[in-house]
């Protein structure tokens, strides 16, 4: 359980460091230097080997499958093959991302309800921005509601149970 909690934390700061960059959004203060002096150790040398390519932190997000292949390896590794193991890593891994965008989306509505003026309800929003652009192209607002929050959490819920049928499928 320990292991899997250190994973998860670890894992979602270098999934959020990779968002961040990939939708070119600048954090306040507080959240990158907890991102980045929680993650720096693992995507610094990283980045000798694998370089930013298109714009993309990829070195971040290679971190993050590391992260999920390691914690896969303790915690999966009681006489399972090799690639049962690297199924269930990229099973958690996808997990992991789905759920770090449920997260965000929570976040924002709770913002919406709540203060939508708190100094982090900018940044939470910027970094929905590129998932709900598309819905909201095809999902009208219903008088003054935007429900392309609801949509977007219906969505990635569907994605979780087919990435969930990953090793059943096996």
């Amino acid at each position: 359980m320990i292991v899997d909690t250190i994973a998860t934390l670890l894992g979602g700061v270098l999934l959020l460091r990779f968002w961040m960059q990939a939708v070119r959004v600048r954090p306040p203060s507080s959240v990158a230097q907890f991102t980045f002096q929680l993650s720096d150790w693992l995507v610094r040398p990283l980045r000798r080997v694998v370089p930013g390519v298109g714009g993309y932190d990829w070195a971040s997000l290679i971190g993050a499958f590391l992260i999920v292949l390691l914690a896969s390896s303790v915690l999966f590794i009681s006489g399972q093959p090799v690639e049962v193991v690297l199924l269930k890593s990229l099973q958690r891994f996808l997990q992991w991302i789905l759920y770090g965008f449920m997260a965000l989306l929570i976040i924002e509505a709770i913002f919406s309800w709540v203060n939508p003026h708190a100094p982090l309800a900018p940044f939470v929003r910027a970094l929905n921005e590129p998932l709900l652009r598309p819905i909201r192209k095809v999902v009208p607002l219903v008088g003054s509601l935007d429900l392309s929050l609801l949509v977007a959490l219906i969505l990635l819920q569907i994605a979780q149970v087919l990435v969930g049928m990953i090793i059943v499928l096996r």
